[in-house]
């Protein structure tokens, strides 16, 4: 395996920041301003985690390509960190949003004919029959987390070791030896979230026992496989056995596909042909317009509707007036129906799996020991060879500089990863010359570091 020089790395690293600098003089005009009325000099905090020295703002964005005020023309593989895996502005999409605002009513606290379509496709796809619409993800897991403590009366729930649900409270904790603690950097929690949840490792079904056997917890709530501290995958049977432990001590299941949609049209729920008690997805389902869905098994929805200490309609801390708007829904039809779909998953798989072979070979070309992680049309390179199984264990395989390093060579070669991770998606637009021009970069990233 050959060993990164960190006295190199850190060389490297000053001489991309440098270029960058040099190649984006609009972008960095435009960033200074926006520090004087932004929080952070961005419009969103997030933002500010590109690894580059100031965000690139962006002029246009078309599939899996985008444009900044300098002119650099990018391959996209990040692709709003999910947001836009359908592609940036997919023409059916972008054809309903048209026909929305011209007929008028963008939101209305009012039903259109689009929420039955949408929630007619996600029942197929996922196999739970009813369905609520939010704005985001998150909303959609907050919604689930409450309604399952309304139906079990019970309080708790369970989470996994560095997983991520969005900015709901409850998940953001990880375990300190056998305790559940604060995740480091929380911000200003309502309540110590230890209170409210316990953490268990991902792939440990005797913790996840442990963590149920008194029968405090409402729901189990998980990603089928991490994605947010690298992708962590389930072992065989693992999905399969949380489900048949949670409902014997009487805990709900909740699988959050939000980024593991990435695995086929109904994520690894689909694929594996799981039976969990709900479903949340967000993000890519609406094509680039903000939207969550939350969904339950048909028993539970109406258990929740019947629940007469449940006040659903108004201030029960469930919806929103803008949740279930007519643009959002309109959206998500077109993106589900007419560019997210089952051939479209079948190619995306495709050009990921050959970009994945590819880039396996052109690691270990360099010496690099490095797993490639594949998760149908998403894959994220750790520095760790074989790949993590818990959270606990892909954190630990982080490392700052060199995933710092990577993102920033590759932004100066026009290829853009997620800046959370060295993460590449692939959308329907996404073609295998853009592999080549991904492989490419990489490869021109690598050899330096590789001498």
């Amino acid at each position: 395996m050959t060993l990164v020089d960190r006295d190199r790395l850190g060389a490297l690293l000053a001489d991309e920041a440098e270029r960058f600098r040099a190649s984006h003089p609009v972008s960095a005009q435009l960033a200074s301003r926006r520090g004087e009325h932004l929080v952070g000099g961005v419009p969103m905090t997030w933002m500010r985690r590109w690894a580059t020295p100031f965000a690139i703002t962006v002029e246009r964005a078309k599939g899996s390509e985008l444009v900044d005020v300098d002119g650099h023309r990018y391959l996209d593989v990040c692709l709003g960190d999910t947001g836009a895996m359908a592609g940036h502005s997919p023409e059916p999409t972008a054809r309903a949003i048209r026909a929305r605002l011209e007929s008028g009513g963008l939101t209305t606290m009012l039903p259109t004919d689009d929420a039955e379509v949408v929630a007619d496709e996600l029942t197929r796809r996922f196999g739970v029959e009813r369905w609520q619409f939010t704005l985001s993800a998150t909303d959609a897991n907050r919604f689930m987390l409450r309604t399952a403590r309304q139906l079990t009366k019970r309080p708790l729930v369970v989470v996994m070791d560095w997983c991520y649900h969005g900015t709901v409270d409850e998940s953001f904790v990880v375990l300190d030896g056998a305790l559940t603690r604060s995740r480091p950097g929380n911000v200003g929690p309502a309540v110590d979230p230890a209170t409210t949840t316990r953490a268990v490792p991902f792939n440990d079904l005797g913790a996840l026992e442990a963590a149920l056997a008194d029968r405090q917890v409402a729901a189990v709530l998980t990603e089928p496989a991490l994605t947010n501290i690298g992708i962590v995958l389930p072992d065989e049977g693992y999905l399969e056995g949380l489900v048949e432990l949670a409902h014997h001590y009487g805990s709900l299941v909740v699988l959050d596909e939000t980024h593991t949609i990435s695995a086929g049209p109904g994520g690894l729920t689909g694929k594996l042909g799981l039976r969990p008690d709900g479903v949340t997805i967000g993000k890519a389902i609406g094509g680039g317009v903000p939207i969550g869905a939350w969904g339950l098994r048909a028993e539970l929805a109406d258990a929740i509707v019947a629940d007469r200490d449940a006040d659903l309609e108004d201030t029960g801390g469930i919806g929103g007036t803008l949740a279930g708007n007519a643009l959002s829904l309109a959206a998500a039809r077109a993106t589900l129906t007419e560019v997210l779909t089952e051939r479209a998953f079948d190619e995306m798989g495709a050009v990921s799996h050959e970009l994945v072979r590819r880039e396996r070979a052109l690691l270990a070309d360099h010496g690099f020991d490095w797993s490639v992680v594949e998760l149908g049309a998403r894959s994220e390179v750790r520095f760790v060879s074989p790949p993590p199984r818990t959270g606990a264990d892909s954190a630990r395989a982080a490392d700052v500089d060199l995933d710092r390093y990577l993102h920033l060579a590759l932004a100066n070669r026009e290829v853009l990863l997620t800046p959370f991770h060295a993460m590449t998606l692939v959308a329907p637009t996404t073609t295998l010359a853009h592999v080549e021009t991904y492989l490419d970069a990489l490869a021109d990233a690598l050899a330096p570091l590789a001498r």
